[in-house]
């Protein structure tokens, strides 16, 4: 079989003339859903929401479930160099689901799984790993009245792409992240094994696999927490002058006790100008509502913080005691008097509340234009010298979208699993969610990304501990410096679960045609 293989294999510059029942009979697959080789489809699966990476495979696979999945891992397995890589909704920045003359595997073909189910009084959601949060949403809510804990700020990803990252919102504070929130997953090693894994269950690869960046294994179905879904949520968003007396106030609304602080607490920057983009009017909320910059004291500077927080209740809760809980909640806090924006929306609404930006952002053209991003963790005890050497100086006129900074604390992120986070029980999710317009000069863009590197160089130079966020390196050094004295574990996870690395190549991490990878190909064979 090796053999017929290298007409696919071999030319990785030329085009092929293959259609996709033909490389289905290459690599023997017998498939319940399909493979593409049409440049429409190769073409789609080798770009990404990042925009800053073109790399097309030599396939895009729509499996119709795991065991389509677990066939196209194992026909790879049988080559030299084939790789595979999940795609979700395609939304990476750097390319992390593409596989260079490899198999792409639409998540989003998978057939839809979706069921209730309960254990020891708690309810779960068995889901599809290619299911869009956004879809299982709706069908917790509108049919049960339930809703998954811990969510992302944007809920068109797959699920399975969000649990191999970590998944991270203003509920991550008190639920922890999404990976923090599933009981069980299914999940098709880089063996091609398909097995079902949980804390009690192949632990290894269930805490491997959750935030292992897609190394370790493609998961094809996940067992969320879910919790009663309340009816709507009162948003409000909250001025500040200061960078520490918003931090203070961020942290110690995310240090207090499940009923005495908010649902939801995240928080952003905004240059204190009148850009569109950037600047004051990106804050209120409700239609009509004017930011009135005569508030801010005459000390403020050129960059401003807004705290952004929820309160989740009932239709049948009275409005009176909903606004004497937030009331009570907001007192004491340092916010600029009269620099207080709030609405009231239904949680789907609020939850769905990204989705109507990009509504907007397809409109203006700018949805499919490069977004060379940046996400970082960073330690509060660096977070004030981050403020002022990043957002007071180098990005104090914006990025062109959001800059979201809030914290999160360590003790809701169970170490078992394959994130790596900076020192210390409280640290902070830094986004800068940069927007181009469209088609912009290649030069701009590669500014953006230039000044990705001075921040990530900043935060050396200074000393500040902070880990990438979907990370994004090109050499081992870099990758063991960012796990580190977790490099090991991730090694042997890898070789554990996926020693032919055949998974994610994209991320760069472990190389197919290494050295190693060639000597296990070779006793593989003997």
């Amino acid at each position: 079989m090796i053999a017929y293989l290298e007409p696919f294999i071999q030319d990785t510059d030329s085009r092929r003339p293959h259609d996709g029942s033909s490389l289905c009979e290459a690599l023997e697959l017998q498939l319940q859903g399909g493979v593409s080789t049409d440049s429409r489809d190769t073409g789609l699966a080798g770009k990404d929401f990042g925009g800053l990476h073109s790399i097309t495979p030599l396939a895009l696979v729509r499996p119709a479930g795991a065991d389509d999945v677990a066939k196209v891992v194992k026909s790879a397995l049988q080559s030299s160099n084939l790789t595979v890589a999940a795609r979700g909704n395609g939304h990476s920045i750097n390319g992390q689901a593409m596989a260079d003359q490899g198999l792409v595997v639409d998540m989003r073909a998978m057939e839809d799984h979706f069921r209730i189910v309960q254990i020891n009084g708690l309810t779960y959601a068995d889901v599809s790993g290619g299911a869009l949060w956004e879809d299982v949403l709706k069908r917790c809510v509108s049919s049960y009245g339930l809703a998954p804990r811990s969510w992302t700020d944007y809920l068109s990803l797959t699920v399975g792409g969000t649990l191999s990252n970590g998944g991270v919102s203003g509920q991550a504070f008190r639920y922890g992240p999404q990976i923090s929130n599933v009981a069980e997953l299914e999940v098709v090693t880089g063996k091609g094994d398909i097995l079902i894994c949980s804390e009690n269950e192949n632990s290894e690869l269930f805490f491997s696999v959750l935030g292992g960046l897609g190394q370790f294994g493609i998961i094809t179905r996940a067992r969320v927490l879910l919790q009663p879904a309340p009816d709507m949520v009162r948003w409000i968003r909250l001025v500040y002058d200061e960078f520490e007396t918003f931090a203070g106030d961020a942290e110690s609304l995310v240090r207090r006790p499940e009923g005495d602080s908010f649902d939801y607490v995240e928080g952003f920057v905004f240059s204190n100008n009148d850009d569109p983009l950037t600047g004051r009017s990106t804050v209120p909320l409700a239609s009509g509502a004017i930011f009135d910059s005569s508030h801010l004291p005459e000390t403020a500077g050129s960059v401003l913080y807004c705290l952004e927080v929820a309160v989740h209740y009932r239709n049948n809760d009275q409005v009176s005691t909903v606004d004497t809980d937030i009331e009570r909640l907001l007192s004491g806090l340092g916010y600029v008097k009269g620099l207080r924006f709030q609405v009231d929306l239904s949680y789907v609404q609020f939850l769905s509340r990204v989705k109507r930006a990009e509504e907007e952002a397809i409109a203006n053209g700018v949805w499919d234009a490069p977004h060379p991003w940046l996400n970082l963790f960073v330690s509060k005890s660096d977070i004030v010298n981050f403020d002022r050497a990043v957002f007071k100086t180098l990005l104090k006129n914006g990025v062109g979208g959001p800059m979201l900074v809030y914290p999160l604390l360590r003790s809701r992120w169970d170490s078992r699993t394959s994130v790596t986070l900076p020192e210390g029980e409280v640290f902070y999710l830094v986004a800068l969610l940069r927007f181009t317009p469209p088609n912009p000069r290649p030069a701009l863009v590669d500014k953006l990304v230039e000044q990705n590197r001075e921040i990530v160089n900043i935060c050396h130079v200074n000393c500040i501990d902070f880990k990438l966020y979907l990370p994004h390196y090109h050499s081992e050094k870099e990758w063991k410096l960012h796990f580190g004295n977790q490099w090991s574990r991730f090694v042997e996870r890898k070789t554990l679960f996926d020693p032919m690395a055949i998974l994610a190549p994209r991320q760069k991490i472990f190389a197919r045609d290494s050295l190693i990878s060639k000597l296990q190909f070779l006793k593989q064979k003997a």
